[in-house]
């Protein structure tokens, strides 16, 4: 979630204040565009993984901090809720086999994580949303202790000047109605329940444009075959509830701005982009400050000094809109660079399930954005949204619409035509063949049996509801074999249900 704040409330005249500093740093990013200047050795792929920490009855357990002590590792850090904590694994280039070294990084930082939360009777879970929360888990009380964390809650509230409001419709399950969710939180801590997978990669300036649109193209079919979130509060929903939940649970708008049309910070977007650009002055347009803390750089002095400018509270509203492709300016040992932050995937089920989406987003972008009719020359951004929603609600058995093709489903679509593409894409990456197939053949094996998190998930409840148990039993029994079978590492198109 980034840096902590000072404790000292907000003034008027901070608002301000911080509104001329966010101006500054736009018009200086601008400069800095024009001018040229950012670093672009190599194409640096970057990841992080949200994590949930469960007890021996598969409830959350507050015990991040604890966890975090135990670690002392600068790659874990807080999230949210005191369930969460968060992996940052450090950057590395795409090619060659560095995707499969990342792999047995990834394995390593989480068996080490797993092994100091069994210290504190905890166990790591990778999922989505944990499908044991109950209502009670939302209290602000389980707010991690920060102060960060404790003012975007409040800063949140005190802009929409109401509690939150859940409301979701599910899709059917077994053939039973579809459910409802209709609760209210006195928290932001519904957020906290969605843990994803972020993808970051770096781009060159002049590629930016290409690649988030690319990017904004692959996002319905992403969520639809790597869904992984289909419970909360008891209740069978999205395929992927995430999309929705993250949504509601930071919506600074009353139903007043809703219907006003005021755009919501959890955000897919509106236009295709030509610059990064344009996306940070949409920001900077719409968004209100919720942090308004401002640094004591000028940017402008910075740049005309030669050095990079921080643009630190460029980067701290960026971090307070929730876009599903979110762009990033970052420093790193002086030098500034660019990323695309992929924001759109679940955690888990696995590390190989993972990695294979990962390698899927990196080949099937980097083919769209250097096709040489770009694909959204003939596809409405409407349509790419709508993909959005569509997969994150019914997974495998969304209608997605595609140029050239109509209505297809997410597997075919993957098979047919998005495969060929990731695979040609990373081979242009120069990522080795064992990694190529290695990923790939699992989102290729995926599709055929037309299987994800969310899917497994679902039939699992289903079969111990059949068998006899309540929704509770069903979900907490599930829950407890999705753990056991992550553990083996297998893939979940492998999982059997019973």
């Amino acid at each position: 979630m980034g840096q902590d704040l000072s404790a000292d409330g907000f003034t008027p005249r901070d608002r301000a204040k911080y509104r001329r500093k966010v101006q500054r740093c736009l018009d200086t990013l601008g400069r800095m565009l024009t001018d040229g200047g950012f670093s672009f050795p190599r194409r640096h792929i970057g990841l992080e993984v949200e994590l949930n920490l469960v007890d021996d009855a598969m409830r959350p357990s507050m015990t991040n901090q604890e966890v975090l002590d135990a670690l002392d590792n600068p790659s874990f850090t807080t999230e949210l809720s005191q369930h969460n904590i968060e992996l940052n694994v450090p950057p590395r280039p795409l090619a060659g086999d560095s995707a499969i070294a990342l792999e047995r990084d990834l394995r390593d930082y989480l068996a080490s994580a797993a092994e100091k939360a069994r210290a504190s009777n905890a166990r790591l879970a990778m999922i989505g949303i944990l499908p044991t929360l109950t209502h009670d888990h939302f209290d602000q009380k389980w707010l991690t202790n920060s102060t960060r964390y404790t003012m975007l809650n409040d800063q949140i509230f005190a802009a929409r000047g109401e509690d939150v409001t859940l409301s979701l419709d599910g899709a059917e399950l077994a053939g039973h109605a579809p459910e409802r969710l209709r609760t209210h939180s006195e928290s932001i801590l519904p957020e906290a329940a969605c843990t994803s997978l972020q993808l970051h990669l770096q781009v060159a300036p002049e590629e930016f444009a290409a690649h988030w649109n690319a990017a904004q193209c692959l996002a319905g079919v992403q969520v639809a075959i790597g869904a992984n979130s289909p419970f909360l509060l008891g209740k069978a929903l999205w395929h992927e509830t995430r999309i929705p939940l993250f949504l509601q649970a930071t919506d600074t708008r009353p139903e007043e701005l809703k219907n006003q049309g005021v755009r919501p910070r959890v955000w897919f977007g509106e236009r295709w982009i030509t610059s990064i650009f344009d996306l940070f002055e949409e920001n900077v347009r719409y968004f209100p400050g919720l942090l308004p803390e401002t640094d004591e750089e000028d940017p402008v002095d910075t740049l005309d000094s030669g050095q990079a400018p921080k643009l630190a509270e460029l980067r701290l509203h960026n971090g307070t809109v929730w876009r599903w492709n979110r762009p990033v300016y970052d420093l790193v040992a002086g030098k500034p660079h660019l990323r695309i932050e992929n924001r759109v995937l679940p955690a888990g089920p696995t590390v190989l399930d993972m990695m294979a989406n990962a390698a899927f987003f990196y080949g099937a972008q980097r083919a769209l954005a250097e096709a040489e009719r770009p694909l959204w020359t003939r596809m409405s951004f409407q349509a790419a949204e709508e993909n959005l929603y569509a997969g994150a609600r019914n997974g495998f058995d969304a209608q997605l619409y595609w140029p050239g093709i109509g209505w297809i489903p997410p597997d075919e679509l993957t098979l047919r035509v998005l495969l060929p593409l990731a695979y040609g894409g990373l081979r242009t990456a120069d990522v080795s063949e064992e990694s190529i197939n290695r990923y790939l053949g699992v989102i290729e094996q995926r599709c055929l049996a037309k299987r994800n998190g969310a899917s497994w998930q679902r039939e699992a409840v289903e079969l111990a509801q059949r068998h006899g148990c309540d929704r509770d039993a069903a979900l907490a029994r599930m829950f407890s074999r999705y753990l056991t079978l992550a553990a083996t590492e297998q893939p979940v198109h492998t999982w059997p249900v019973d």
